[in-house]
């Protein structure tokens, strides 16, 4: 399947996700305001962190080695099964540290100990959400698109309805409690799918734990651990010092313009984790390599920047529809956002390549030594010109970060 056809069959589904997320935010907006946003924020961040853990960070690895082995049912077999060991071993472990140390965590990352059960039931959870994973990222290697779409849709649409159940009876912290049980229900969803499934079979994940599989694994554990302890938990640090150096309202603001990039990059991002990891993983010649992110330029720049002009022409009409008047203040924050947000995608196209190839160390060295440059030039930029210093830092970071990929990459895109 090509990029085009991908990003065709998943349009659908990634416009539904964008809307009911939208939708979901705009109630966020009316109960909660920009300070309860923040407070959503830190909790997304953290449970980013503490997903990866739960999944033993092997994602990425499980695309890559279900692709690779599609038709090669006896190392197919032993990679499920190890895959699966890990997961549960991690998930019951994160599990049980969520519920004892459920007090502190709501106290240092939500900064108050009325959350307690929110990470209480999230410690129940975990598993299942942990589970979901691991399925939705065998589809994704299975190269079952269709049903990879179909989950999705489902989830955002489950979502939309018990999250806004949730909000509008509970306020924020049934933002929280949506926040941490709404995977673990579409796990049956994800489970029927796979079921059902012509390659599945039970006995391809009843088997012990193979030494080889769970050393390929574990680099991109590595990997993954590190993106886990770099974008987010920087996330964290500076939304936090926002909120102290500034206000949590302007915390609200920069959550506000990060969720807006994140939703419409989503029509971009969710055909390239589809498409290109499993692509540039089968791709074994330079040249080959070299055309298809040539031709990832050539279709995901234009739409990228597209995108990003026409968000930027209507950014007032966005911030009404997505929150409320309260966010105006967020009108600063747009053009230096956006215009970082056409450079990260093109750096990605790069980046993907270093995960489809395993290339462990470059991409963990690149992962914390960006994540570094971007928290102190937040400071920096931030103490000189205020909140809209943030979006300045976001956009030079990425420029260096591309600069270092093109680098990284210039013999084999000769």
């Amino acid at each position: 399947m090509t990029l085009i056809k991908t990003s065709v069959l998943t349009a659908v589904s990634t416009i539904i996700k964008i809307i009911t997320a939208f939708v979901i935010n705009k109630v966020l907006a009316m109960y909660v305001g920009p300070s309860g946003l923040a407070v959503v924020g830190q909790l997304q961040n953290f449970s980013s962190i503490v997903m990866t853990f739960a999944n033993g960070a092997i994602t990425d690895g499980v695309v890559k080695y279900t692709a690779e082995y599609r038709e090669d049912i006896e190392r197919k077999s032993k990679f499920f099964s190890t895959a699966i060991v890990i997961t549960l071993t991690c998930s019951i472990i994160v599990g049980l540290l969520l519920n004892v140390l459920s007090s502190y965590l709501s106290t240092i990352i939500l900064k108050s100990d009325e959350y307690t059960s929110v990470f209480v039931v999230f410690g129940f959870t975990i598993v299942l959400f942990a589970l979901n994973v691991l399925l939705m990222s065998i589809l994704n290697g299975q190269k079952e698109t269709k049903k990879y779409v179909i989950v999705n849709i489902i989830s955002s649409l489950f979502s939309l309805g018990f999250t806004s159940l949730l909000i509008m009876s509970f306020g924020l912290i049934g933002a929280l409690y949506a926040l941490v049980v709404n995977q673990s229900v579409i796990f049956f969803v994800t489970l029927t799918f796979v079921v059902k499934s012509h390659w599945f079979k039970l006995k391809y994940f009843r088997r012990s734990v193979d030494k080889q599989s769970l050393i390929k694994l574990s680099k991109y554990s590595a990997m993954a651990l590190t993106t886990a302890l770099t974008g987010p938990v920087s996330h964290l640090f500076l939304r936090n010092y926002i909120g102290e150096s500034l206000s949590w309202d302007d915390a609200g603001y920069w959550q506000g313009i990060w969720y807006i990039s994140t939703m419409y990059l989503l029509l971009i991002t969710t055909s390239l984790s589809i498409y290109y990891l499993p692509r540039l993983s089968e791709i074994k010649d330079n040249n080959e390599l070299k055309r298809e992110i040539l031709s990832g330029y050539k279709i995901i720049l234009p739409v990228v920047s597209a995108l990003a002009l026409g968000i930027y022409a209507f950014r007032e009409l966005v911030i009404e529809i997505a929150f409320t008047e309260k966010f105006m203040p967020m009108l600063e924050l747009f053009k230096w956002q956006l215009i970082g947000d056409v450079v990260k995608v093109a750096s990605w196209l790069l980046a993907y390549v270093m995960v489809a190839k395993a290339m462990t160390r470059v991409f963990i060295y690149t992962e914390i030594g960006f994540s570094i440059v971007f928290v102190l030039s937040s400071i920096i930029f931030m103490n000189n010109f205020g909140l809209v210093g943030i979006t300045y830092a976001f956009s030079l970071n990425y420029l260096l970060y591309f600069i270092m990929m093109l680098l990284t990459f210039r013999k084999i895109l000769k």
